[in-house]
């Protein structure tokens, strides 16, 4: 069975959603409390290589960070919005499911089925 892992905050009920579904399926995944444990820059780039995604893609816009670090500024970069969410992990879209060569975001949380 494919290594499956998952950026998981257990106060997020599409997170919990999300995992539950997972176990109903037969998988144990590594969960990554990612607000506790950040993602490094290397891992958010490889996440959004796999979702096929650009940062603003997976950026929770309505947070506080997002506004305080002016996230919207459109002269940052690719590379400077990783670093902000890395820095400030809250901004990152929840739940992310992922393996070795694929990713999804669990919302709806079943659609991260596809990926299994």
């Amino acid at each position: 069975m494919k290594k499956v892992k998952i950026y998981h905050n257990p106060r997020c009920s599409k997170s919990r959603q999300t995992l539950q579904i997972l176990e109903e399926n037969g998988v144990e995944p590594e969960i990554i409390k990612y607000l506790e444990t950040p993602p490094t820059v290397a891992e958010l780039e490889r996440v959004l290589e796999l979702l096929n995604k650009q940062p603003r893609d997976i950026m929770r816009k309505n947070e506080a960070e997002y506004k305080e670090y002016d996230m919207s500024n459109e002269s940052l970069s690719k590379s400077d919005l990783i670093r902000l969410m890395h820095e400030h992990p809250k901004v990152i879209e929840r739940p992310i499911v992922f393996t070795k060569d694929k990713a999804a975001i669990g919302r709806p949380p079943e659609s991260v089925l596809d990926i299994l």
